[in-house]
């Protein structure tokens, strides 16, 4: 696994101290479930911030809203 440097302020230093109280095993393994549930949250904005604009060209769109009421006549509720 590869290593990174970086620096903490002392707060942030405290709080990684008390990994174990968290319930991980060290440090690395705090700091790398914050990474992925960080980078987890971001994909999540992105996906939120593209449906939203989807759904506003959507609504914009006439012929794309008849197409798409087309699409789906017959199809069960």
């Amino acid at each position: 696994m590869q290593q990174a440097k970086f620096s903490l302020s002392p707060p942030l230093v405290e709080f990684l101290n008390s990994y174990k109280r968290f319930g991980f095993n060290d440090k690395s393994s705090m700091v790398q479930a914050a990474l992925l549930r960080m980078a987890e949250q971001f994909e999540l904005q992105e996906l939120q911030q593209s449906a939203d604009l989807y759904a506003e060209i959507y609504e914009q769109d006439a012929e794309l809203q008849e197409v798409t009421k087309n699409a789906i006549t017959g199809w069960p509720e």
